[in-house]
């Protein structure tokens, strides 16, 4: 049976001396706004990181990020349900039935629409990369002592914010179900600490807020990413240059605050509010969220 609660979450990882989400069409260089200093991330890298996470745990997944044609793979997942047309067996994916999917193949088409769907990432402050340069393992020609010279692009350091909503709508037509969902949040907090590549280790998952709404509700807080900020531990907001030197939570703080301010508004449609965090970062405004949700607010620390 397909969820009938609307749902919004706001993730929060770092990324410490690797590259975020590079652009193939630009040296792989970050990607970035260049007005406002902040390193951004597709959603589709986020979508990534939680599928590559289904597969490690044995969900089954449409886009299983192996190289073959539209055609085959959906042979291959009509022989493994026993069904006959693709919609039958998209329908029995995970990635599919919370992202969506167009589908022409033959004389089957249709499209669903994702109920799950994310924001671009963006760093809660000003970061910058860096081009580190080396040298290759191999010689550029037999006899040759001239080795050739490699170049990549890393992030010092960034704290991304991700906001994504769950639309109940959506999930009718897809079946996507309250379990589904459970999976995502597991995969998405998972998925970032198992990003062990060269380009990505040094992503580390530091907060993950849900909000599920009773029934019926269709509206939201919308753009969570935008009310969090990250701030000293005094409060006082970070300078520029401070942002920019910035390489670790140590000295600084997550504030929620202007959640929960935005929260009390509709606190009569919250059905629960969840967050899972790390236990060596600091939150300002985690008991405003006990203080107005009591019982329906549940926070684990990891």
């Amino acid at each position: 049976m397909s969820f009938n609660k609307r749902r919004e979450y706001l993730f929060i990882y770092t990324v410490k001396d690797a590259n975020p989400n590079g652009d193939p069409l630009d040296a792989n260089h970050p990607r970035f706004d260049e007005e406002s200093g902040q390193i951004m991330v597709s959603d589709v890298r986020i979508k990534r990181t939680i599928r590559d996470q289904w597969l490690r745990e044995g969900e089954n997944v449409f886009v299983d990020g192996e190289a073959k044609t539209l055609n085959s793979r959906v042979d291959e997942l009509k022989k493994e349900f026993d069904v006959k047309t693709g919609r039958d067996a998209l329908a029995q994916c995970i990635d599919t039935r919370l992202f969506g999917v167009t589908f022409a193949l033959n004389k089957e088409s249709f499209s669903w629409t994702g109920p799950v769907q994310f924001k671009w990432g963006r760093s809660l402050h000003k970061a910058e990369s860096k081009l580190i340069q080396g040298t290759a393992a191999f010689a550029t020609k037999e006899g040759s002592e001239q080795r050739s010279f490699r170049n990549e692009y890393i992030v010092p350091f960034a704290t991304i914010a991700v906001y994504g909503i769950a639309n109940q709508y959506a999930s009718r037509q897809t079946g996507a179900t309250d379990d589904d969902l459970n999976s995502l949040s597991n995969a998405l907090w998972g998925g970032t600490i198992n990003l062990i590549t060269r380009s990505k280790i040094g992503h580390a998952p530091k907060m993950l807020l849900e909000i599920a709404y009773i029934p019926g509700f269709d509206g939201a807080l919308g753009s969570l990413d935008e009310k969090i900020t990250l701030q000293k531990n005094n409060g006082e907001p970070l300078s520029e240059d401070e942002q920019i030197a910035l390489r670790s939570l140590d000295t600084v703080e997550l504030d929620t605050t202007n959640i929960t301010s935005k929260l009390n508004l509709i606190k009569d449609q919250v059905e629960s509010v969840k967050i899972i965090f790390d236990q060596n970062i600091r939150c300002e405004g985690l008991k405003g969220f006990q203080d107005m949700f009591g019982g329906k607010f549940y926070k684990e620390a990891r």
